[in-house]
C-alpha cells in the first residue's frame, strides 16, 4: 500500500515538473518568446551602487521597450545573497510562479547556491539564445564555468572581470605589485591603504587574492573547502591581515562599504591605492570626472583573479519571456560595445569580437578604452576563481575575527 502511494506521489510530482518545464518559454522558438514577452514587465534585481551602471541598465530598458514592448524595472540591491534568500523564501512558501524576481545579476557563490537549491529556471536556456552564438566560449572559458561550477546554460554571461589595482601617479609613482610588497609599503606609509569590508564582493575578492599568494598550496582553492583543512590553509592569510590592519586607513577599525566608497577615498587623497574588478573602471571614472587623469591601473606580478558575471532567471519568475529577451539583448554587439565604452561603463565584452560581422566589429574597433586601461598583454592571464565555498567561509571567518571592531 505504501509503495503504491509513493509511486502515485512520484508520478504526480513528475507530471508537475513536466508541466512546469513545458510552461517555460523555449528560446529555441524565439518568435514565440518575443510574442509572449510583449507587454511584460521584467523586474531585474541588480547591484545599484554605481550611477553609470544604473544609467546603462536604464538605457537597456529603453531599447527593449522600443524594440520588443518589454518594460524593465531595476530593483537596486546591495547584496545579491538577499535576492537568493527571497527566491528561496518564495519557494518555501509555495510561490511556484508569479515570483518577485524576474532576472538577477549574479555569479559565484550566489549562483552555486541557486543551482544547488533548484531555484533557477530549467532546463538550460542561455546557450539557446540567438545572440549566444557570438559569445567567445572558447577564448573566455569562464563564461561557461562560474567559480569552477558549470553553468549548464542556467545563466547567461554579460561581462568579463579581472581584479585590477589603481593608483594616482601624482602621489605614488611605483606601487607595490604583490601582497608581500603591499604589506611592506603599508607599514612605511600608515593610513594610506584599505579595502572594502567583507562580505562586500570586492572586499572578499581582496581576501581571495591574498590567499592565492599566501597559501602554501593554492591549488587547494579549486576544490570545495570541505576537502581541505580551512584553518591550516587560511592561517597565513589571517596572520597577514593581523599585521596589515593596524597600519591601514583608520588603523583597520573601519572600512569603506564598497568599491565606490574606496574610489572616493582615492579621489579625496585619503588613500593611495584602490581596486576594482573592471579593468576599464579607472578610465571610466576619469571620463566621468570621478578620478583625476593622473590615475593609472596595475596588476600584481603573479596575476590577479578573473571571472565572468551573469544574469539568471529564477524558477518562479513572473516574466520569463521578457527576461529572456533582456538577457539576449545584453549579449548583442550593440549592448556589449556600449558597455565596454569607458565613457559609459568600461566593462569588458564576453563576445568574440574577431568573429563578428564587419558592422558589429566596427562598434568595438572605434572604441577608445582610455588612458588608464591596460592592454590585454599588460593585464596578463587571469587567476581562476576559487571554488565558491571558499568565499563563503572566508567571509564568515573575517566577520568573526574583525567584524566587531
Amino acid at each position: 500500500m505504501f509503495r503504491m502511494i509513493a509511486a502515485v506521489l512520484v508520478f504526480f510530482a513528475t507530471i508537475s515538473l513536466t508541466i512546469a518545464r513545458a510552461d517555460n518559454p523555449d528560446p529555441g522558438n524565439w518568435q514565440a518568446v518575443l510574442k509572449e514577452a510583449r507587454g511584460q514587465t521584467v523586474y531585474w534585481h541588480a547591484w545599484g551602487g554605481e550611477v553609470r551602471i544604473n544609467d546603462y541598465i536604464a538605457w537597456a530598458g529603453s531599447r527593449i521597450a522600443e524594440d520588443h514592448g518589454v518594460k524593465l524595472v531595476q530593483v537596486k540591491v546591495s547584496d545579491t545573497a538577499n535576492v537568493v534568500s527571497r527566491v528561496l523564501a518564495e519557494k518555501a512558501a509555495g510561490t511556484l510562479d508569479g515570483g518577485s524576481v524576474d532576472l538577477v545579476w549574479i555569479n559565484g557563490e550566489n549562483f552555486a547556491a541557486m543551482k544547488r537549491q533548484n531555484l533557477l529556471m530549467q532546463p538550460g536556456w542561455a546557450n539557446k539564445l540567438p545572440n549566444y552564438s557570438i559569445v567567445d566560449v572558447a577564448g573566455k572559458p569562464t563564461v561557461a564555468s562560474d567559480f569552477t561550477v558549470a553553468t549548464d546554460g542556467l545563466e547567461a554571461p554579460w561581462g568579463m572581470a579581472q581584479l585590477v589595482f589603481v593608483h594616482d601617479t601624482a602621489r605614488l609613482s611605483s606601487p607595490p605589485k604583490s601582497m608581500a610588497a603591499l604589506a611592506e609599503w603599508a607599514a612605511k606609509n600608515p593610513g594610506r591603504f584599505t579595502y572594502p569590508q567583507p562580505p562586500d564582493f570586492i572586499g572578499s575578492t581582496f581576501l581571495k587574492q591574498a590567499l592565492y599568494e599566501l597559501a602554501a598550496d593554492p591549488t587547494l582553492l579549486g576544490r570545495p573547502v570541505a576537502q581541505a583543512d580551512f584553518m591550516t590553509v587560511t592561517a597565513p592569510l589571517f596572520a597577514y591581515l593581523d599585521k596589515l590592519h593596524p597600519v591601514m586607513w583608520r588603523k583597520g577599525r573601519a572600512f569603506p562599504q564598497n568599491k565606490s566608497a574606496l574610489r572616493t577615498l582615492l579621489a579625496d587623497g585619503e588613500v593611495d591605492i584602490a581596486f576594482d574588478f573592471n579593468p576599464g573602471s579607472a578610465s571610466s571614472a576619469i571620463a566621468n570626472g570621478q578620478l583625476p587623469d593622473s590615475v593609472r591601473t596595475f596588476v600584481f606580478e603573479g596575476g590577479t583573479i578573473g571571472n565572468s558575471h551573469f544574469v539568471a532567471i529564477p524558477f518562479n519568475a513572473n516574466a520569463k519571456a521578457g527576461a529572456l529577451v533582456l538577457a539576449n539583448f545584453l549579449i548583442s554587439a550593440e549592448a556589449q560595445a556600449r558597455k565596454q565604452d569607458p565613457n559609459i561603463w568600461g566593462d569588458p565584452t564576453v563576445l568574440n569580437v574577431a568573429g563578428l560581422d564587419a558592422e558589429s566589429r566596427g562598434l568595438f574597433e572605434k572604441l577608445k578604452l582610455g588612458i588608464a586601461t591596460l592592454s590585454p598583454i599588460e593585464l596578463g592571464a587571469a587567476l581562476p576563481e576559487p571554488h565558491p565555498s571558499w568565499m563563503t567561509e572566508l567571509e564568515k571567518s573575517w566577520v568573526a575575527r574583525y567584524g566587531a571592531q
